[in-house]
């Protein structure tokens, strides 16, 4: 309940505040595949990134981001998988304690790999441990979309993209629709000469 309650109060906070929103990498991009390296110092830099990156998934809009998406490479990721959107979950240094043996299907799609939607096969249910932005470690058990999503963002921890779990046909075909569309990006947003 404690947790609950300071989720929401930092909740409330992110939505007064103005924090200005980070660009989140796209697919094929080669940053997306560094590794993260886990967080040391648990100080005001690193509630500033938390808050940066809370904000910058809500306004996607986005159900979870990991550091490594807005191009900082180290272990941090945010998530908020309810409908209500107002029960933020701050995972630092994440590691898989367990995973269950059953296995299912779910439909992801990405942030850095924006309308592209497909099945990937991951363990249904998760045992996690991580730190919160004071250095507290817990540890908590996941299943459903919340498993999904931990295993998803922590695949970005290490420099993994959904896409991967695909096959070569299909991953080809997404690097060719996304490149396409941010040349046609990049061509939009050249200066007109004036004549």
């Amino acid at each position: 309940m404690a947790a609950v309650l300071e989720s929401l109060i930092f909740l409330s906070l992110l939505r007064k505040s103005c924090m200005p929103l980070r660009t989140i990498l796209r697919y094929p991009d080669s940053r997306l595949h560094k590794i993260a390296k886990p967080v040391t110092v648990f100080d005001d830099r690193l509630k500033q990134l938390v808050t940066d990156m809370a904000e910058t998934m809500y306004e996607a809009p986005g159900i979870g981001l990991a550091a490594t998406q807005i191009d900082v490479h180290e272990q941090v990721i945010v998530l908020d998988v309810s409908e209500t959107r107002d029960q933020l979950q701050v995972l630092i240094n994440p590691e898989i304690l367990w995973t269950s043996e059953e296995r299912r299907v779910y439909d992801e799609g990405c942030l850095s790999v924006p309308g592209i939607f497909d099945g990937v096969e991951r363990p249904s249910h998760v045992k996690i441990r991580a730190w919160n932005v004071d250095g507290v470690a817990s540890e908590f058990e996941a299943d459903g979309l919340l498993a999904v999503c931990v295993q998803h963002e922590m695949d970005h921890l290490r420099g993994k993209v959904f896409v991967e779990y695909l096959s070569p046909l299909k991953r080809n075909r997404i690097k060719s629709k996304l490149q396409k569309e941010e040349r046609e990006l990049k061509k939009d947003r050249q200066p007109v000469p004036v004549r």
